[in-house]
């Protein structure tokens, strides 16, 4: 995760573009400014999301990919609010997530891990927010997994977020995590953000949102920007 730092707000929640020990960031961290190119007609004209229709299972990773029986792993349900600076909701946000499986395994083929890939889990799912900006996903409790940055480096667990605006051109990215990861202080992705930044990627377990003898809850709010903004990869 990266962003170049312009403001109070970025340098206590936003983690900067480079960040050493995470070193692919020393090689794809910007070097001069950026340029701002104006927007052209397709971009100004594209989708409106309101009006986007979605499969009735598209929001259930559990289940939009079943094969030959339910996908292995901790059944969770995952859900929040996006919210502007004022705490007013973002309705009609289209939302994707992505992720590995429970054995810490994405479908990917660039992925080498020595994991079970799991035929019936896709590992992706998109959801609308509501009129109150909140969203729900069914998924899989994913798995931690090496990924070669140093000696030893595993990811903590976490899933992906693509939040998209008005049209396909204006998209965030970040990423949530599960409390109490031990792996966090050991992972220089989530050490690279302000220590105001890290808590508001943590997911909290609510109870409010289990579903007896199913599935348990967490919560995952999002704020857009202000005093509470969620960090983001390409903000």
């Amino acid at each position: 995760m990266g962003k170049l730092i312009h403001n109070q707000f970025d340098m206590e929640f936003q983690p900067p573009y480079k960040a050493p020990d995470y070193k692919s960031t020393i090689l794809r961290a910007p070097s001069k400014p950026l340029i701002i190119t104006k927007k052209n007609l397709s971009e100004l004209s594209g989708p409106v999301f309101k009006d986007f229709e979605l499969g009735i299972l598209d929001h259930d990773l559990t289940k939009n990919a079943i094969k030959y029986g339910d996908p292995i792993g901790e059944r969770i349900v995952v859900s929040g609010k996006i919210t502007n600076e004022l705490g007013q909701p973002i309705p009609n946000t289209l939302i994707e997530i992505w992720q590995a499986n429970a054995a810490g395994k994405y479908i990917h083929k660039v992925d080498q891990h020595d994991a079970p890939l799991d035929p019936n889990f896709l590992g992706a799912g998109r959801c609308m927010t509501d009129t109150n900006g909140n969203y729900k996903f069914y998924t899989i409790k994913p798995g931690a997994y090496p990924w070669g940055n140093h000696y030893n480096a595993w990811r903590p667990k976490h899933i992906h977020f693509s939040l998209f605006g008005g049209d396909i051109s204006s998209r965030l990215i970040t990423q949530m995590y599960f409390p109490k990861d031990p792996l966090f202080e050991f992972d220089p992705i989530y050490n690279a953000i302000p220590k105001r930044g890290r808590e508001l990627l943590v997911s909290s377990l609510d109870l409010s949102i289990t579903e007896p003898e199913y599935a348990l809850g967490y919560r995952f709010d999002i704020v857009l920007r202000g005093h509470n903004e969620t960090p983001f990869e390409n903000k």
